[in-house]
């Protein structure tokens, strides 16, 4: 089977490098061994981020990335099965904001953050522990994201 992912863009001007998100989203499906799912990628500003946060979280503030976990199954017109796994939303803003903290290109920066939503649309979660700089994370979640970015550092995006 395969997967299916949705990717648009809502208050910023639709990047030229849009159509490289859903390469690098099945490199990571197939390297994580997620099949049959179906994901929604919005890239946003600061502004529709943080009405989403604070929507959705009670938190009224930018954030770098949001997921939205579904777990609801459909069958398309074929009769095949998907999982719709959710939504990710991802502030191009605060991408930016991020490849400066962390001392690191936009492209680096963009394929965690893909890569730390499609894994809490799975189920993984990181409690209170984030990414810090100049720290290795302790949590599995953390660990498996960097082990796979480290795997997938060939993909580009941007």
């Amino acid at each position: 089977m395969a997967n299916r992912f949705l990717v648009d863009a809502d208050g910023i001007d639709e990047p030229e490098w849009l159509g490289n998100v859903e390469p690098f989203m099945n490199a990571l499906a197939k390297e994580l061994s997620f099949d049959g799912q179906e994901v929604s990628v919005l890239f946003c500003n600061d502004a529709v981020i943080q009405e989403l946060n604070k929507n959705y979280r009670n938190i009224d503030s930018a954030t770098d990335v949001l997921s939205f976990e579904n777990g609801e199954r459909f069958k398309d017109e074929d009769g095949v099965e998907w999982l719709l796994a959710g939504d990710i939303a991802i502030s191009v803003d605060t991408l930016k904001k991020n490849a400066e903290y962390f001392g690191c290109g936009i492209d680096s920066e963009l394929k965690r953050l893909l890569l730390h939503g499609y894994l809490h649309l799975n189920g993984y979660d990181h409690g209170e522990e984030h990414i810090e700089k100049g720290k290795a994370p302790e949590c599995e979640m953390l660990r498996l994201q960097e082990d796979i970015l480290l795997k997938l550092k060939g993909e580009k995006i941007i």
